[in-house]
């Protein structure tokens, strides 16, 4: 079987909607290629949960005759964060779970992913089988074994109580005000409900959904108006997610903002306090330097994968840690869900908040970030300016003169011809420099 990926990304598949692969025939014949091989072993049941874009109806539609017509049982859950639909793949014992999302992405973009009956993201193996089974003609089993679809209405209430169950007994948010920004996506009648049950006044923002809105000026990708809410309303904390739940940012009561650096460094900090963190902490190459200081301090290890929850997941199987994320948001404590999870993260944060009696700002107290440039340069496709002695000479140039107290990072992007030149550092203007003189010789090469 060839291991080259046709349509499967780091994430599944994604792309625009009405542009193959995200179009109906494409997740018709996907639902029904999943069916076939999924069919092989398990129980034969898939559910499918989706975020709140206005395509997802016709994904959703189109992925459920496929597999119905390959003899699987689908239940549908309607709008739910991603999370929530990998936690109940597992409560359900269903052989697959399906997300139907582009995550951050604006509306008129979708895609679908799936999550294997663990929890976790699909292996390898099986999406490269579903791949070969794309090449296939399409073929119906008989009526008497078609599969069958039914709608779980109880599947909010199912997530909520879970989430609350991550929550510290004998201890809730009564006192707490909080903003709470959705970005009109798969959390919208999620989080609110968990907050209040748990005893906070919350502010609800970005809760209205029309299918188009969903990360349009709000989320976790945009806080402007978040961080204007908490000030205007006075909140203790605002908190925001991304389209399907599973990114996390958070503003303080004088609206400074915390990323997934800050938050991993909170939730870090808290186990390790309490004698639970069990390991260390995994980051990225983009994690803030910061970061990694501020916990070896602490006497906390810490470890860098590529960039992405998967890879950052990797790294933790492999070290048999808990803790993990990405500066983007995707916050991993693999004790308490098997994926990234908005909700579980920020519960997590809040638990510190109040369990301390501390505010979001004294938290965050001993993790000094240190000032980042990022310069995108394009190259020819096909060429790799990385690996050019001139490049690599300034490289080393620039490491020297940091002397260990700033970093250099050289990235082909996975999606776009750019080299992504970063550099980190204690002063801004070292920053600023350095990244500039690096990001002219890449650019000198790859004209």
């Amino acid at each position: 079987m060839s291991t080259t990926r046709k349509y499967f990304g780091t994430d599944g598949v994604r792309g625009q909607v009405g542009e193959y692969p995200i179009t109906p025939e494409f997740a018709l014949k996907l639902g029904w290629a999943a069916g076939k091989v999924l069919s092989k072993t398990g129980t034969r049941k898939v559910i499918i949960g989706k975020d709140t874009r206005i395509s997802g109806y016709l994904l959703e539609t189109s992925l459920e005759a496929g597999l119905i017509a390959a003899g699987i049982d689908v239940v549908l859950l309607g709008p739910m964060p991603t999370p929530a639909v990998a936690y109940l793949t597992q409560t359900f014992r269903a052989e697959a779970g399906i997300v139907i999302s582009a995550s951050h992405n604006p509306y008129h973009d979708n895609g679908i992913k799936f999550f294997s009956s663990d929890g976790l993201k699909l292996a390898d193996d099986i999406e490269l089988e579903i791949e070969a089974m794309l090449d296939s003609d399409m073929t119906c089993v008989p009526s008497e074994k078609l599969g069958k679809a039914r709608r779980l209405v109880s599947a909010d209430g199912r997530y909520i109580e879970f989430c609350k169950g991550q929550f510290p007994q004998g201890h809730s948010l009564e006192g707490l005000k909080i903003v709470l920004d959705c970005a009109n996506g798969a959390t919208y009648h999620i989080a609110p409900a968990v907050m209040q049950e748990l005893g906070a006044e919350v502010i609800p923002y970005a809760c209205q959904p029309n299918g188009l809105n969903i990360n349009a000026e709000c989320g976790a990708t945009d806080v402007s108006a978040l961080k204007r809410k908490v000030l205007e309303e006075q909140a203790d904390v605002g908190i925001a997610y991304d389209g399907d739940g599973d990114r996390v940012m958070m503003v303080d009561h004088k609206g400074q903002v915390f990323d997934g650096d800050d938050i991993v460094y909170i939730i870090a900090s808290a186990l390790h306090q309490q004698g639970e963190l069990g390991g260390g902490v995994v980051g990225t190459v983009m994690s803030n330097m910061g970061l990694e200081n501020a916990l070896k301090e602490k006497g906390i290890d810490f470890a860098r994968s590529k960039v992405g929850d998967r890879y950052v997941m990797e790294l933790l199987k492999q070290k048999g840690w808990k803790i993990g994320g990405e500066s983007s948001g995707h916050v991993l404590n693999l004790d308490l869900i098997s994926t990234g999870d908005g909700i579980i993260s920020s519960l997590q944060v809040l638990a510190a908040m109040v369990t301390t009696n501390k505010t979001l700002r004294d938290l965050g107290q001993g993790f000094v970030k240190y000032p980042m440039n990022m310069i995108n340069v394009r190259y020819a496709p096909g060429s790799d300016p990385t690996q050019a002695p001139t490049v690599q000479q300034v490289v080393a140039e620039v490491e020297q003169e940091l002397a260990g107290k700033g970093r250099v990072l050289l990235r082909k992007s996975g999606t776009e011809p750019v080299v992504r030149v970063m550099v980190e550092a204690e002063h801004e203007k070292q920053v600023l420099d350095l990244s500039s003189k690096i990001a002219q010789v890449v650019e000198s090469v790859s004209s």
